[in-house]
């Protein structure tokens, strides 16, 4: 194992047959690269460190696997060289060109001829207009309304045996719409902070919170649905003592809430919806009422409050994380504009009782104020401006406001003090300001 053979063999990476090494011996260039003459060892030098692998020369960079020189970087940008083609072949190619359907030189040539040629020009005009009407543009993000449809359509074919009643069908979207906005944001933006914000009847107030926190607001006062529904409390005992939905929203602030809560609130709504369902619309259940500490509300109208409630917290969800989102369908629109409307003569008459206003004089006709919703959704209402007990009429009426429907929903949620409000009015001033500020009064923790 210690003769110059053996030795020679384990230097060069191995084992070789006799034929082999007398051809390498023979063969001068080789040895050359091996530290042979010319090599390191040659000339001056002590020789080869026989502790030291040897040098393997690698392939030139400039050199592909062929053996061939790589293009200069320039020759990789030059321009493809025209083709020389005959004026009927360059007519013939406008079809393909127009469709980007042409080799690099034909696409030249074709390119440099209609610079030189009218008639050619017109026709490859004419041309890409088709292909463009042919392949219109179109957005790669799902249509918004996407969802709707399907599920229309789906209903139209097979009704459900247990529907949704029309008035909690608003309930039942704008929550599905929260939950894919949640679906969507990373877990960071749960903490991102989020302003809610109200009109406590004189000014705008605000509270700040989070992402989280929005959502334990909206579980803690759907909570009083499923109280009244006999379903479990969301909260427990954490709000045994608080009746409002403001106070039970402070009771469970001071418990730690995350995203967490996402999975609770969900199951929560789901089990709204399927119990209203079961229970069935147009039975007693929908006049079933729902306190809210210092007021109630029929059930049919609690579930169109909570979908307004939800719309108008994803909004500001959605504006905390720069997220899209737009308003309800027009006919859930409609149903929380109607509730808002049918609540106005009530907001209206505690407001003079808040402010100490004189008693409308007897024996006179109640007035009206007429209330137009522009917009999908919207419609006209008269709203009494005396008694809450006399509808009032068209015939009496002193004020007519106009609003657009979400506007004047924004407005009845607090996010829109009345003096800034953009509304159309004209007749008893006093009038469309009492009404402005009791829409706004409407709003709550």
């Amino acid at each position: 194992m210690n003769d110059a053979g053996s030795a020679d063999r384990f230097e060069h990476g191995g084992f070789e047959d006799d034929d082999k090494r007398e051809q390498r011996d023979a063969r001068p260039e080789l040895q050359q690269g091996l530290g042979g003459p010319g090599g390191p060892a040659s000339g001056g030098g002590t020789g080869r460190d026989p502790d030291r692998p040897p040098r393997i020369p690698m392939p030139r960079a400039s050199v592909e696997d062929g053996g061939r020189p790589l293009p200069a970087p320039a020759d990789l940008d030059s321009p493809p060289v025209p083709l020389d083609l005959e004026h009927h072949v360059l007519k013939s190619l406008l079809g393909a060109w127009a469709l980007a359907a042409c080799s690099p030189g034909e696409t030249a040539a074709v390119e440099v001829h209609l610079g030189e040629c009218g008639s050619c020009a017109d026709e490859a005009l004419r041309l890409r207009e088709a292909v463009g009407l042919l392949h219109p543009p179109e957005s790669l993000d799902l249509d918004p309304a996407l969802r709707t449809r399907v599920l229309d359509g789906c209903l139209d074919r097979r009704p459900p045996r247990i529907p949704v009643p029309e008035w909690a069908a608003p309930y039942d979207a704008e929550t599905a719409r929260l939950d894919a906005l949640l679906q969507d944001i990373g877990a960071t933006e749960w903490h991102t902070p989020v302003d809610l914000r109200w009109f406590d009847g004189q000014s705008p107030a605000t509270r700040r919170t989070t992402v989280a926190g929005v959502l334990a607001h909206l579980l803690s006062v759907d909570g009083l649905v499923a109280i009244a529904l006999g379903l479990d409390d969301p909260l427990g005992d954490v709000a045994a003592d608080s009746p409002t939905p403001g106070a039970r929203t402070e009771a469970y602030w001071r418990t730690p809430h995350t995203r967490t809560l996402r999975t609770p609130w969900r199951e929560q709504t789901h089990d709204l919806v399927r119990t209203v369902s079961f229970a069935g619309g147009d039975s007693g259940s929908a006049r079933l009422a729902v306190s809210y500490g210092d007021f109630e509300l029929p059930l049919h109208d609690a579930m169109v409050d909570r979908a307004f409630e939800c719309w108008v917290h994803a909004e500001d969800i959605a504006e905390a994380v720069d997220y899209p989102y737009e308003p309800p369908a027009p006919r859930h629109l409609h149903r929380m504009i109607d509730l808002a409307a049918r609540i106005l003569p009530s907001a209206v008459a505690q407001r003079r009782r808040t402010d100490g206003s004189a008693p409308a004089p007897t024996g006179r006709p109640g007035r009206g104020l007429r209330l137009e919703i522009e917009g999908l959704g919207g419609g006209e209402w008269v709203i009494p401006l005396d008694s809450v007990a006399d509808p009032g009429s068209v015939e009496h009426e002193v004020a007519h406001v106009a609003l657009d429907g979400v506007e004047f929903c924004r407005l009845a949620a607090g996010h829109v003090p009345p003096a800034e409000a953009a509304v159309g009015q004209v007749g008893d001033k006093e009038a469309i300001r009492d009404v402005l500020f009791a829409a706004a009064s409407l709003s709550r923790l």
